[in-house]
């Protein structure tokens, strides 16, 4: 995907409290290689939203709030102060912190246009970057929970190693399958803004579904940048992270009473419904079938 280098002046990047700073785009640590858990930490005690995440059910984790898988969690590790670091630093620290950065930015610009048009008041979110454990607003950031979205300081987190381990370990390669992930994240931004919440595990399908279809929302309003290939990559990003996927291979057996983000193929259809319209309004998860 043709995006725009990021303007600094532009955006609220920075890095988490004790993020100490960022790895070089390697594996993602010891976490992020524990079976097939690293993706995405998903809503647990911020804002009035309390989930039970799929990987509690299953190993027994807890994540932070939102995005696009559940994930692990656990006690930060606190690192000295090194100063605040500059838009600029931050987002040029590897190749996966520009592209986000940019990715980010786009998003930002497509929503705020949204809003715009529907005379809705618009609040930029933050990206903060750690590098294997930091903090949110939620609590604990950790490589282990991957992307998410912390509704209590408006902030989406993410250590970067998560897109080698999405590409490595998944087989969702590709810049736009990156860039779903920051517009998923986002997605859980525009819901916080309109003061979508969610609790159980059926709500929280139904507004993980709504953040991926709100994520191709933003690259079908960014259709003339979208290369060849690029929807396919989504798409199998999508298919890689839905619920029943990531529990036959974790655990050899699918079960649907403990999903909270949606089979791959609910995933893959929200996505693509959102790059098809191009319209919010039809990423209405909460009526009817999902």
């Amino acid at each position: 995907m043709r995006l725009d280098d990021f303007d600094p002046n532009d955006i609220d990047v920075g890095e988490a409290r004790g993020g100490g700073g960022f790895g070089g785009g390697g594996g993602g640590g010891g976490g992020l290689l524990i079976g097939l858990l690293p993706l995405v930490g998903s809503r647990f005690g911020c804002g009035g939203i309390v989930v039970v995440l799929l990987l509690l059910a299953v190993f027994g984790g807890l994540g932070s709030l939102g995005s696009l898988v559940g994930g692990g969690g656990g006690s930060p590790i606190s690192q000295p102060s090194q100063g605040p670091s500059s838009v600029t630093q931050v987002c040029t620290s590897n190749p996966n912190a520009k592209s986000a950065c940019n990715a980010f930015e786009s998003a930002q610009k497509t929503w705020e246009a949204i809003f715009a048009r529907e005379g809705r008041q618009f609040e930029k979110p933050g990206l903060r970057f750690f590098s294997g454990s930091g903090q949110s607003g939620c609590g604990a950031a950790q490589s282990a929970m991957g992307p998410f979205y912390c509704p209590s300081d408006h902030d989406i987190y993410l250590d970067t190693s998560f897109f080698d381990e999405l590409a490595s370990r998944f087989g969702a390669k590709g810049d736009f399958a990156q860039d779903y992930v920051i517009a998923h994240e986002f997605g859980h931004h525009i819901q916080n803004l309109l003061g979508r919440s969610a609790r159980g595990n059926e709500q929280s399908v139904r507004l993980e579904l709504q953040a991926d279809c709100y994520a191709g929302v933003w690259a079908a309003n960014n259709r003339d940048r979208l290369d060849p290939g690029d929807v396919q990559e989504g798409l199998t990003a999508a298919h890689a992270i839905g619920d029943d996927t990531l529990q036959q291979e974790t655990q050899g057996r699918v079960v649907p009473d403990s999903f909270t983000h949606g089979t791959s193929a609910q995933r893959m259809k929200w996505l693509k419904r959102g790059i098809d319209t191009g319209d919010p309004a039809q990423c209405d998860t909460f009526s009817g079938s999902i």
